[in-house]
């Protein structure tokens, strides 16, 4: 059976999805034959399979909120996170156990070489979903378009890279990006394309409202040689390594375009002037060892091996009998 596709995820091109089919190539069909992988939403359990129920949201999501049950829990022979911020939200939130049921299985991305930038303009980009900042983003671009005339912005954004409709509250904000000379709107594209930009860009621009468990964009952003700048808000500190150009988070909207305001400017003063290649060497060097794919492969090809072992019958695979039942309000 392999990794789980649901009705949600069947359409999408996420991170999560980019995840699983680099997993599906470097992992052996044999062995995925005997797993049961579920990525985030359950909705059966194979009884003959080894369940790993692999992580990719937060705990306060409706679709995981059962694994505050013993009784839930019970169901999977292992619980795979994708980062130690997250698993430990799960266990401080849901009550997950801190034991050998558990275990933290990074994301991977394949490296990105590493292109000299342009001296002509300082180019900043955007590769994430709409309502992780972009409505903090585009309003302090504006402004600082009007201070720095060599500062051009590549947004990639929409939510139809899960396959999904943009809802219709992000239409004026797309159309503001349209509009603005210095603004790329490029809406959702295969990872292929997004990586040949971030080649070309000096600063991942990354105003972050929103929790998440790690992030992609910032580890290829990394990988590319880009100035990172975002705040010290969630799975982010975990995913940089207290390496990217970090400010301070804030709940109200203003405060934080102020503080991101600030961050971006002294981000392209730096790039504008100063020689920053040995730092950003640095964090490539970082992305690129931490979350590359040869290491990941062979911790979740060791994880699988081991548990085949453990569970090598179809009788030791079986759910306790008191099964539990719930449903997602």
């Amino acid at each position: 059976m392999g990794f789980e596709i649901n009705e949600i995820s069947k359409n999408s091109k996420g991170g999560t999805e980019l995840m699983r089919m680099g997993l599906e190539e470097r992992l052996d069909p044999e062995l995925l034959e005997d797993f049961q992988i579920i990525l985030s939403r359950v909705r059966k359990i194979e009884e003959d399979k080894i369940r790993v129920y692999w992580l990719h949201d937060l705990p306060e999501d409706p679709e995981t909120n059962h694994l505050k049950e013993a009784n839930s829990r019970s169901r999977f022979h292992k619980m795979v996170f994708c980062g130690n911020w997250q698993y430990t939200r799960y266990r401080d939130f849901l009550g997950v156990p801190h034991d050998d049921t558990c275990t933290v299985i990074e994301t991977a991305i394949d490296p990105i070489p590493f292109i000299p930038k342009s001296k002509e303009e300082i180019r900043l980009i955007y590769t994430s979903t709409p309502q992780r900042g972009l409505e903090i983003l585009i309003p302090v671009f504006e402004a600082l378009s009007q201070r720095y005339d060599n500062i051009v912005l590549d947004v990639f954004s929409s939510y139809s890279i899960y396959g999904w409709d943009d809802p219709p509250q992000f239409k004026e904000l797309f159309e503001k990006c349209r509009a603005h000379p210095r603004i790329n709107y490029h809406g959702a594209q295969p990872n292929e394309v997004v990586r040949e930009y971030l080649q070309k860009a000096h600063i991942l621009a990354y105003p972050s409202i929103w929790l998440e468990c790690n992030s992609r964009s910032v580890i290829e952003a990394m990988s590319a040689g880009a100035l990172c700048v975002h705040p010290n808000y969630g799975g982010l500190v975990d995913t940089a390594g207290g390496l990217n150009f970090m400010y301070q988070w804030d709940p109200d909207k203003n405060v934080h375009a102020n503080k991101f305001y600030g961050a971006l400017s002294n981000a392209i003063d730096i790039v504008n002037g100063d020689d920053m290649q040995n730092y950003l060497s640095l964090t490539k060097a970082y992305a690129d060892s931490r979350f590359n794919w040869s290491r990941v492969a062979a911790q979740w090809d060791d994880l699988l091996q081991s548990m085949k072992t453990r569970y090598n019958d179809p009788a030791s695979r079986k759910t306790p009998s008191q099964m539990f039942s719930y449903s997602v309000r």
